[in-house]
């Protein structure tokens, strides 16, 4: 085949640093491996059932394109009741970054301009390549608070969209409730779509969850049952937003996933029902374990998801992080995030033995310098 046939776009987007990682892992023995951003836990029996039990009843074609009735009614019954708004539509996608793509296609024109927050989740970049736009980064470090004055400052007439992630990955940083009011309000005032990726808002440990909805009726929230309910491979998320722009971004679905897999939207369904405390409050066992082990470290954000996103102390992040993987401990380099390579990510969704061998080879390695 030859190269001229491949898209611009393509050579435009980068492997996945984090995939890069995952390969290396299937090839060491018994590796420490704190890179995966995912539950450690398996998906609770009672959802899992009800995914067998809707395979057994025949639930094997398309559904509808916007998702199954049932789990369409009870998640806008659910957004009803928390924000109130008449014009907020849902529909179930398939998984959370079938919805990000989906509502950043609808909007974004080739050269228009998306706001993202440095350090972003991974996808966001490359989702915006792929729709044309052209990221527009916002520094947050060393903190990685939101800085609405610099927001402000970073609009320009090619603005098409803010995109904001709290509980944040890579950095567990949790927006305050004046933070996100600000955000929100700014992007009403400036006709600017802001999309909120909450897919971690289960996770919160030590401040409120607050969405930018409720501040600013047009926001698109974008979330799911992967990380809460331990369900990542199912491929069940959902959006909810102005009822006009989610028929336009239904209008892509079904050009595209048509549906998310049937028989997951049933076992979506039970997991409205499923309790996940008792994992919140292990998660919060770990990073209170993690951040006591690593008190020497610089560790900021950590609020929740489960990740911590640590200053390297020695060398740059990806230096350190070559460092750690030669000493078979699998973590992240800063710049997978990042126009910055100074840090380094953390996820603690593992086994408590996991953790402990982690965090002694992260104290042997502090020292090296």
């Amino acid at each position: 085949m030859s190269e001229q046939w491949i898209s611009d776009r393509l050579h435009n987007i980068d492997a996945s640093g984090i995939r890069k990682v995952f390969d290396l892992a299937a090839n060491m023995t018994d590796p420490i491996n704190l890179s995966i951003g995912q539950p450690h836990f398996d998906t609770p029996e009672p959802i899992k059932e009800a995914y067998k039990q809707a395979i057994d009843r025949g639930y094997n074609a398309y559904s509808q394109t916007q998702g199954i009735k049932p789990l369409l009614e009870r998640i806008q019954k659910d957004v009803d009741q928390a924000y109130g708004h008449k014009d907020r539509d849902v529909f179930v996608s398939s998984g959370t970054s079938g919805a990000l793509m989906i509502a950043l296609c609808t909007l974004v024109n080739p050269g228009d301009e998306i706001i993202v927050f440095d350090p972003w989740f991974v996808m966001y970049k490359h989702l915006t390549t792929l729709a044309g736009g052209k990221v527009v980064e916002i520094d947050t470090y060393p903190d990685f608070r939101i800085d609405v004055d610099k927001v402000r400052a970073a609009i320009t007439d090619r603005t098409k969209v803010i995109l904001f992630n709290s509980p944040s990955n890579p950095t567990g940083f949790v927006a305050s409730a004046e933070e996100v009011q600000a955000l929100a309000e700014l992007a009403a005032e400036k006709d600017i779509a802001l999309i909120s990726d909450e897919i971690y808002h289960s996770f919160c440990y030590d401040k409120p969850f607050v969405s930018p909805a409720q501040f600013n009726d047009q926001t698109i929230v974008i979330d799911g049952f992967s990380k809460s309910h331990s369900m990542t491979g199912h491929r069940v998320g959902y959006c909810h937003g102005p009822q006009h722009l989610i028929q336009q971004m239904l209008k892509l679905q079904q050009f595209t996933f048509v549906c998310s897999p049937h028989p997951a939207q049933w076992a979506a369904l039970k997991a409205c029902d499923v309790d996940m405390s008792a994992e919140v409050k292990q998660y919060k066992q770990k990073r209170d374990f993690m951040l006591e082990e690593l008190k020497d470290y610089e560790i900021l954000g950590s609020d929740g998801a489960f990740y911590l996103f640590v200053k390297a102390p020695w060398g740059t992040g990806t230096e350190f992080v070559t460092e750690a993987i030669a000493r078979n401990l699998l973590i992240i380099p800063g710049n997978v995030f990042s126009s910055q390579d100074t840090h380094f990510r953390i996820s603690y969704a593992a086994e408590q033995e996991k953790l402990e061998r982690g965090v002694a080879v992260l104290k042997e390695l502090r020292t090296l310098h």
